[in-house]
C-alpha cells in the first residue's frame, strides 16, 4: 500500500490510562477514584447508564478489574522495555490524580505517588521515549465525587489547579507534552466517568452537565497557563472524542440534522478550548433550553487566555444520522449513537470500522482550527486467540491499523499538520466501557481474563512486529 512519507520527527507510539493498567489501587497511599468503584462486565454498562449510582464497592456482588489492571504499577520497567523494543518515540499515559492527592482536597501532595511517576518518567527517558501525559483521564478522586458532587462544584477547580501545579513543578524537566481532560466531550454521554457525577432521576441532565463543562473549561485554561509559566517550551492540548457525522441520505432535513449533531458533539468543547469562547450555536442552545451557566467574573477572559496549543483526539468510528429513526436501525456497541451505516463493517463489539472517516476527521478539524493535530487513541477491540505454539496471529488488527495509518498519510498529503499517532491500548488492558480484559487492543498480550485469573505474562502478538516495522520505516511500509 502506497503511503505519504510521514514528517521527520513524527511521534509514533502507543496510549494507555492509569486506571486501566496500573493496578495497585490501594498501594503507595493512593486514594480511591471513580474507576475503582466501577464493576466489570455488563454491570459496568448498567452503572454508567442508570441514575443515582451510589459510588460504593461491593466485593460480595461484583468484580472490580481496575483494582489490579495489568499490574503496571509493579511491572512498568518490563512494559516500557517492550514499548522501546517496538521503537516507540512517544508514550501517552495519564497520572492518577488520586495517587498525588488521595482525597483530592489535601493541601500537600502524596510523596509516594509523585515518586512512582518519577520512576516511570526516568524509565521512559532511559529509552528516549517522549511522555505525553493526560492530567485527568476518568480517574477523579472519589472523595471529590461523593462530598463535592464532582465537577458540579466550583471548589473542584481549585483542587484541580493545586494538583496541576504540583505535577507540573515536579516533572517540569521530564514532561513537555500535556493533555488536560481526556475525551472532554464524553461528559455529554457519560457524566459518571467524565464529570464525576451521576444524573439523578428527577433532574434535567443538561443543566448540571454544562455547568460542569464550564468548570472544566476554566480548569483547563488554568492548566494551560500554568504549564506555559512553569515549563519552558511546553505544549498543552485538549483531548476530544471525534466521530464525523454523516447524513444517511441527501434529504436536506437529514443533512441539517447530521450537521447539528456534529456541532453539538464534535465542536462545542473544541471551540471553547481552541478558540477561547463559547460558540454562537451553543449560546443559542442554552437560551432555547433555559440553561443558565453560573460564571464568575473573569471566567470568559481566562478561557480566552488559556487556549490550547494543539488538538489531540480519539477516533474509533464515524456516526450516521437520520432525523427519523427506529430502535432496530441503531448502531450497536457504542455510546455515540447513530444508525447503522450499510457501507461499513463492525468489530466484535459492534463498533463500525471506517478508516476513511479518520481522514475526514483530520481534514474537518484542521480546516476548522488550523492548529496541529495528534491522534492519541485509535484501535480495534477484538477477541484474540493464543495458539498452541503460543503465537497470536492478529491479522485483523494489522489490517485495521494499516488502513487507518494509510488514511493519516492521505490526510497529511491533503495538507493537514499531524504531530503523531498513539494507538489505544498498546498493551492489553481493562476496557473503560465494559471493564473486560477479553476486549483486547494491544500489540502485547497479557495473560489475564475477565475475572482476574491469569499469570499476567506478557506475550508479543504478530502486530507487535508489524508495528515495529511501521515505526522503523516511518510509515512507509504498511
Amino acid at each position: 500500500m502506497t503511503t505519504t512519507r510521514f514528517p521527520e520527527g513524527f511521534l509514533w507510539g502507543g496510549a494507555t490510562a492509569a486506571n486501566q493498567l496500573e493496578g495497585g489501587f490501594d498501594s503507595g497511599n493512593k486514594g480511591l477514584n471513580i474507576a475503582d468503584v466501577l464493576p466489570g462486565g455488563k454491570e459496568r454498562l448498567t452503572v454508567l447508564s442508570k441514575p443515582g449510582f451510589n459510588w460504593e464497592i461491593d466485593k460480595e456482588k461484583y468484580h472490580y478489574p481496575n483494582h489490579l489492571g495489568i499490574d503496571f504499577y509493579h511491572r512498568y520497567k518490563e512494559d516500557i522495555a517492550l514499548f522501546a523494543e517496538m521503537g516507540f518515540k512517544t508514550y501517552r499515559m495519564s497520572i492518577a490524580w488520586s495517587r498525588i492527592f488521595p482525597n483530592g482536597d489535601e493541601r500537600e501532595p502524596n510523596e509516594e505517588g509523585l515518586a512512582f511517576y518519577d520512576r516511570v518518567f526516568d524509565e521512559l527517558e532511559k529509552y528516549d521515549i517522549e511522555p505525553v501525559v493526560t492530567l485527568s483521564h476518568y480517574e477523579m478522586p472519589l472523595n471529590l465525587v461523593k462530598n463535592y458532587g464532582g465537577w458540579r462544584s466550583r471548589e473542584v477547580v481549585t483542587f484541580f489547579e493545586r494538583y496541576v501545579e504540583s505535577v507540573l513543578n515536579r516533572y517540569k524537566d521530564k514532561v513537555k507534552y500535556w493533555l488536560t481532560f481526556n475525551e472532554i466531550n464524553s461528559g455529554i454521554m457519560m457524566p459518571v466517568m467524565g464529570l464525576g457525577f451521576a444524573i439523578q432521576e428527577e433532574e434535567d441532565r443538561y443543566q448540571p452537565t454544562f455547568q460542569a463543562f464550564h468548570h472544566q473549561f476554566v480548569a483547563s485554561a488554568l492548566a494551560v497557563k500554568a504549564a506555559h509559566r512553569i515549563i519552558q517550551g511546553s505544549q498543552v492540548g485538549c483531548m476530544l472524542i471525534y466521530a464525523p457525522v454523516y447524513a444517511y441520505d441527501s434529504n436536506p432535513e437529514n443533512v441539517m440534522y447530521a450537521h447539528e449533531a456534529s456541532r453539538f458533539f464534535n465542536n462545542f468543547c473544541g471551540d471553547v478550548q481552541v478558540r477561547g469562547k463559547y460558540p454562537a450555536f451553543i449560546n443559542h442552545y442554552f437560551k432555547e433550553h433555559n440553561i443558565n451557566i453560573d460564571m464568575e467574573d473573569g471566567d470568559l477572559e481566562l478561557i480566552n487566555q488559556g487556549t490550547v496549543d494543539f488538538i489531540s483526539f480519539s477516533y474509533y468510528m464515524s456516526r450516521t444520522e437520520r432525523k427519523e429513526k427506529t430502535a432496530d436501525e441503531m448502531a450497536q456497541g457504542n455510546m455515540i449513537g447513530g444508525i447503522k451505516n450499510p457501507f461499513l463493517k463492525a468489530s466484535d463489539w459492534g463498533w463500525e470500522i471506517d478508516p476513511t472517516g479518520l481522514r475526514v476527521s483530520l481534514n474537518e478539524l484542521y480546516d476548522r482550527y488550523e492548529i496541529p493535530l495528534f491522534i492519541v487513541e485509535n484501535g480495534l477491540g477484538a477477541y484474540d486467540k493464543v495458539e498452541e505454539d503460543g503465537s497470536i496471529n492478529d491479522d485483523y488488527r494489522i489490517e485495521y491499523l494499516r488502513e487507518h495509518i494509510d488514511a493519516i498519510g492521505a490526510a497529511i498529503e491533503d495538507g493537514v499538520e499531524v504531530m503523531g499517532y498513539t494507538p489505544w491500548g498498546c498493551i492489553d488492558l481493562v476496557s473503560a466501557s465494559t471493564g473486560e480484559m477479553s476486549k483486547r487492543y494491544g500489540f502485547i498480550h497479557v495473560d489475564l481474563d475477565n475475572e482476574g485469573n491469569g499469570t499476567l505474562e506478557r506475550k508479543k502478538k504478530k502486530s507487535f512486529y508489524w508495528y515495529q516495522n511501521v515505526i522503523k520505516t516511518n510509515g512507509e511500509e504498511l
